[in-house]
């Protein structure tokens, strides 16, 4: 019987290849980000991880999003997209 395949994806933060259980995707569509928690929201996605609020940072400062997303974003919509994301970090380190 064949074995069953987990799906990886790639943190733009880090780097580095997890479960994509493990993972938050952040979806670009029509020049907006939304914080995808079903993981079928329409357009381009691009992953970070859950439980690393170094993570953000890093895809914060090196505008990571953008580029992985490959579109222009305001400041505006990516500020509130990472402080959504921030407060769900926290969560979890609590």
């Amino acid at each position: 019987m064949k074995e069953k395949t987990i799906p990886m994806r790639r943190c733009v933060g880090c780097m580095q290849s997890r479960e994509k259980h493990q993972l938050i995707r952040v979806a670009g569509y029509e020049g907006t980000l939304t914080v995808d928690l079903t993981g079928r929201a329409k357009g381009r996605g691009a992953y970070l991880c859950k439980d690393n609020p170094e993570c953000l940072e890093k895809a914060y400062k090196r505008r990571a999003l953008e580029r992985s997303l490959q579109m222009t974003v305001t400041a505006e919509n990516k500020d509130g997209v990472f402080a959504q994301l921030k407060e769900m970090a926290g969560e979890k380190n609590e």
